[in-house]
């Protein structure tokens, strides 16, 4: 009988996922493929961006009830500042949802609102100038933008706009969905509720965070979440690092704590809250998804096989809308899981024991996942959309024997019809046979999704040395990471410990306790010395074919890593990756890839000696009042 292991990995030789030593080349080779092709891509739409900047500020002149940066940010959440025009990026009208257009991303009817007709007729133009034409588009959104706000603010003017968190209202029954009576107020509990929260909430988050990015610039702006949502939908949506009494400066009621692990607002132990919206807590298939349902029109009700692979879809439009035509009886369309760009937040809406309608005959033995986004545009890809997705697939990989992590396609992205073998277990909708859609096409990744969905691997060739697993001490690292004189924003009773209640594997993890600063209103940038904080006791790499990486949990949303490598011409800093909350992720850097390192102290930007060290792991996160607490296991390099 053949081992498991050694069949998975012949299994894998011959399906074309390891192609032995030319496995780490051709890993190489996708990643210049897709610099050069991100390049062009920076090329094309740099000039138009900066011309996009100019039409939202002839916007706000226009129409000064609407707040400084919402636009931007509607702008980001719905097409990623492209200028949509779905004859070419609407991939065979995939999920058959209604198609978005413009900057703005405006619907034309077929199910959703006709945003289109709606903006021409308030600007007096045609249609297919709405549609075409940047500057306009542009305008219409703030058209109807500016009728909703008017509703709640009928005297606002320049100088007096209402804030970006008293217009939720007016963007949610601006978000385009299906239709709404000109002067109704959104029943709660609504089929459509959620989905339109959840547009009203990605506003938000957008200007909360921020955005500088190629051109695209939301000017960064606290959020009061308290006073855009109420407690109940604060909850549902996990917003994060909300206080609910800030005239008494509060944080718990009787009804509702702050968790100071997640940082996210909660229902207190026994008590019952009438829920607000059709969407729950939790998701019982999968403990960090919000559930959601689906129309029942949309899915069935049963399997007609086992469950034994999982299929990757981009769903051509945006998080809030993909959820709101799954809702949509008439969409006669679905998948299992909906994961949102930014921050890698992830909607279960058909159960995993049912059919979702998302891959034609081969739905009754496959999981579906739709990433938000258009196959045309890299910049929806994310880190945290990637290591949420691969996290959900890790999930499966545990739950279902006949998915095996290892068997996921790992070779280049392409842009059209590519079948594979039915022993290749995750792939894309693409790689199907009898498909005509074309995603999650030539933008994703699949070599770097296959090593998050295969920790460890990387492209390495050898064995994995621990560095720390926690076990019996906290290892190399310092346990006071305030002291660093590289650290901003922290306060010095921030503690580094070993524990052993929460870890990935064994039985300990690092626990990374960080507290504020509150003498400081600056972001946090943490540097958690490894060594003990003492360079000399700094573990010695090899470099050569090395791949840096371990485990992180985070208990707050807009948490980023990174490390820090001491090279022999000075300290080289990676590049930052963003962790979804509340689970378990994988990340890692190859000491090889220059694209992933960045100069620091007397350093180059790439690592070039034979023999490295550790010098730090980096923790990044916006500055907040509240405790945040990161766990970190299994440090490795795999040569």
């Amino acid at each position: 009988m053949m081992h498991r292991h050694a069949a998975v990995l012949l299994s894998a030789v011959i399906t074309g996922l390891v192609t032995a030593p030319a496995f780490a080349q051709s890993r190489i080779n996708q990643v210049t493929a897709l610099d050069a092709q991100l390049n062009t891509e920076e090329a094309r739409l740099a000039p138009q961006r900066a011309l996009y900047l100019r039409y939202f500020q002839q916007a706000y002149r226009q129409y000064p009830a609407i707040p400084a940066g919402t636009l931007e940010a509607i702008a980001h959440v719905q097409s990623r500042w492209s200028n949509l025009q779905p004859a070419a990026t609407q991939d065979a009208e995939h999920l058959r949802m209604p198609p978005s257009w413009g900057v703005m991303g405006l619907y034309a009817g077929g199910g959703f609102t006709n945003q289109v007709e709606e903006g021409a007729r308030l600007l007096g133009v045609s249609a297919d100038t709405v549609r075409r034409q940047p500057a306009t588009n542009i305008l219409a959104a703030a058209a109807l933008l500016d009728a909703q706000i008017r509703q709640d603010f009928p005297n606002a003017r320049r100088g007096k706009a209402p804030s970006a968190e008293a217009i939720r209202p007016a963007l949610m029954r601006y978000a385009g969905f299906a239709p709404v009576a000109a002067n109704a107020t959104l029943k709660a509990g609504g089929i459509d509720d959620y989905a339109r929260t959840s547009f009203a909430y990605d506003v938000l988050l957008t200007q909360d965070r921020g955005v500088n990015d190629r051109g695209i610039v939301v000017p960064e702006r606290a959020i009061a979440w308290e006073e855009a949502f109420d407690a109940p939908r604060l909850v549902m949506l996990r917003a994060p690092m909300v206080r609910l009494d800030v005239a008494n400066d509060r944080v718990e009621t009787d009804t509702f704590r702050i968790d100071p692990l997640s940082e996210t607002l909660q229902t207190r132990a026994g008590t019952q809250v009438s829920p607000l919206l059709d969407a729950t807590i939790q998701s019982t298939d999968y403990g960090p998804a919000i559930w959601s349902a689906a129309s029942s029109s949309n899915y069935s009700t049963s399997r007609s096989a086992a469950i034994s692979a999982v299929t990757i879809h981009t769903t051509q439009g945006s998080y809030a809308g993909t959820i709101s035509w799954f809702k949509n009886a008439s969409a006669q369309v679905s998948a299992h899981y909906v994961i949102r760009s930014s921050d890698g937040q992830v909607t279960q809406m058909v159960r995993d024991a049912h059919t979702a309608w998302h891959v034609g005959s081969q739905n009754g033995y496959t999981l579906g996942i739709e990433h938000e986004g258009f196959v045309d545009n890299s910049s929806w890809y994310t880190n945290a959309m990637y290591e949420a997705s691969a996290a959900l697939v890790r999930h499966f990989c545990a739950k279902y024997s006949a998915i095996s992590c290892a068997s996921a396609y790992s070779g280049a992205a392409s842009s059209g019809i590519n079948v594979l073998p039915t022993s290749v277990k995750i792939k894309g909708h693409q790689h199907y046979s009898g498909q005509t859609h074309t995603d999650p096409g030539i933008n994703w990744n699949w070599s770097k999704y296959y090593a998050l969905l295969n920790p460890g691997t990387g492209g390495g060739t050898g064995t994995v040395t621990y560095l720390d697993r926690f076990e019996s001490s906290v290892g190399n690292f310092d346990t006071s990471p305030a002291y660093s004189g590289s650290t901003t924003g922290i306060s010095t009773a921030s503690t580094a410990t070993r524990d052993c209640t929460t870890q990935k594997n064994g039985s300990c993890s690092l626990r990374v306790l960080l507290k504020d600063n509150t003498a400081s209103s600056v972001d946090w940038n943490v540097r958690l010395l490894s060594g003990g904080g003492t360079p000399a006791s700094n573990t010695a790499l090899n470099r050569s074919n090395g791949v840096l990486g371990f485990w992180v949990w985070s208990g707050g949303s807009g948490t980023s890593v990174g490390v820090g490598i001491d090279d022999s011409d000075g300290t080289e800093r990676s590049t930052s990756k963003a962790i979804a909350a509340n689970t378990w992720t994988y990340v890692s850097w190859s000491l090889a890839g220059t694209a992933q390192w960045n100069a620091w102290v007397n350093g180059n930007g790439s690592i070039t000696a034979t023999s490295v060290k550790l010098d730090a792991i980096w923790l990044y996160h916006a500055n907040t009042a509240y405790d945040l607490n990161v766990y970190i296991d299994d440090v490795q390099i795999k040569n």
